[in-house]
């Protein structure tokens, strides 16, 4: 492929936004990291393939994997890549769009699932699904005024965690807890302003009070939005409201640092 301006090449580079995704039911990865992934872990669900001769010989295991998996790659110019994706560094897949329903996740009873309600940032919401891989989540679940999962941001953000685990999106939120809830897990809204202290729900896990939550059981994480957390509607769908224990003078953590915390910290507990 030489052509910048092919027929072909703008319609994957069209697939950046989100009505040709819908439109078309698929999506990009971009990035050697992200294709790497999906090779190997979601080949059933790529479309198409494409690296440059520059990326293809920094990587030629995503080619030597790709062609195990019996999936065809197209070479291309870099000038084609970069029309197709200026963030792809050469490396560009295809894949159909994800359609993991809550019940098919809820069914391998996840023992820790982040739920996502009303995130709107493609950085927070890919780096939560890029958490939740790295300490053995079970799931995540984006509401349905969530960010769209298959945002390109989104995408790069999860490193290709989002190949790893089942991520449920378009999910009402009451829907969401009640499922998550009736699957066995507790469910608790991380806020600034809950009344339970992260740190002592951690050093009583497997041994809480009666009526308090316990970290070491299965648990989903109630995660709001950037610029006003949760609001105090969705707070009372929760078990429990927890606090991140802030020790120092930060007003406040960003939604992903918190998230990170809270699932290591259930992690650590469920150890």
């Amino acid at each position: 492929m030489t052509n910048p301006r092919a027929e072909r090449v703008r319609q994957v580079a069209a697939l950046a936004g989100r009505p040709a995704r819908e439109r078309s039911g698929r999506f990009l990865v971009e990035g050697p990291q992200a294709v790497r992934e999906a090779v190997r872990f979601a080949a059933r669900s790529l479309r198409s393939l494409y690296l440059s001769d520059e990326a293809a010989a920094r990587h030629p295991e995503i080619e030597a994997e790709a062609a195990e998996a019996g999936l065809s790659v197209r070479r291309g110019t870099a000038a084609v890549l970069d029309a197709m994706s200026p963030d792809a560094q050469g490396v560009l897949a295809v894949a159909d769009r994800l359609t993991t329903t809550l019940e098919e996740a809820t069914r391998r009873q996840p023992r820790l699932v982040a739920l996502l309600a009303h995130v709107r940032d493609p950085g927070n919401a890919g780096t939560v699904v890029r958490v939740a891989d790295a300490v053995g989540g079970g799931a995540v679940v984006l509401s349905s005024s969530s960010v769209d999962v298959h945002n390109p941001k989104v995408v790069r953000a999860t490193a290709g965690s989002l190949f790893h685990l089942p991520v449920v999106t378009g999910v009402a939120l009451p829907a969401a807890v009640g499922a998550l809830r009736a699957a066995g897990l507790t469910v608790l809204a991380a806020d600034g302003r809950g009344n339970l202290d992260l740190d002592d729900l951690l050093d009583a896990a497997g041994g809480a009070a009666p009526g308090e939550p316990d970290l070491a059981g299965p648990t989903a994480w109630l995660f709001g939005n950037e610029a006003w957390g949760l609001p105090d509607g969705v707070l009372t769908l929760a078990d429990a409201v927890v606090r991140v224990p802030i020790r120092g003078r930060a007003e406040s953590l960003n939604l992903a640092t918190a998230a990170a915390i809270c699932l290591y910290a259930s992690a650590r507990a469920q150890r």
